[in-house]
């Protein structure tokens, strides 16, 4: 009984944490009406997509202990933002692009930390988190270069206008800290070390509860 309640226990973590990916990465890439506030838009993104993926796929990857199912978790996570977006696109929402799985070379480079390190869980969460922090933006910046003519798609569906206390200040260009990019990827990489650990924790508090 108890192995198949752990079991029961740990598919429902694996579905609760690929579903509230789905749900912070829906409009991930989706600029479209988000002009005015574009770049701060792909930062915020770019670092709820670093640690949903990480923090989940940590989580499977130390539950099965075997490498390979964090790239299959990022999978989990993609099949689920394209049914997401697909039902979004058929109620009349104006998607031209198909969001790109950007989740699978970051979920492989996870893979590939902890195969190297022969499954030593410190130098996953370490070096597996920052791998994942800096290049997740690097793979995000693909979903803004789909996007077909922001503007036209912008004057098609209008906005109301924006309060002015919501009105955003031209950026100083050419400065390296207004680079969403460089922005993101310093954000992500220590964060994504805190969710990385809180992965492998949510693993065993699992077995602890589950053997209480």
């Amino acid at each position: 009984v108890m192995v198949w309640l752990r079991r029961c226990t740990h598919y429902l973590f694996i579905v609760v944490v690929a579903v509230n990916s789905t749900l912070l990465t829906i409009n991930a890439g989706d600029y479209i009406f988000y002009t005015d506030w574009a770049w701060t838009s792909y930062t915020v993104f770019s670092i709820s997509q670093t640690l949903m993926l990480i923090v989940g796929a940590t989580y499977y990857l130390t539950f099965t202990g075997v490498p390979g199912t964090a790239t299959y978790y990022a999978l989990i996570m993609t099949v689920y933002t394209w049914i997401a977006k697909a039902a979004w696109f058929s109620l009349g929402y104006p998607y031209d692009f198909i969001v790109t799985p950007v989740w699978l070379p970051s979920a492989m480079l996870l893979d590939l930390v902890y195969w190297a390190t022969k499954k030593n869980k410190h130098s996953l969460i370490l070096f597996g988190g920052v791998l994942v922090g800096m290049s997740l933006p690097l793979f995000n910046m693909v979903n803004l270069i789909t996007v077909a003519d922001p503007l036209e798609t912008a004057f098609k569906y209008p906005r109301p206008t924006l309060p002015p206390y919501m009105t955003p200040i031209e950026p100083q260009v050419g400065k390296f800290y207004n680079s969403p990019v460089a922005l993101g990827a310093g954000a992500g990489a220590v964060l994504a070390c805190t969710f990385a650990a809180l992965g492998c924790k949510l693993n065993t508090w699992t077995y602890r509860w589950m053997a209480a």
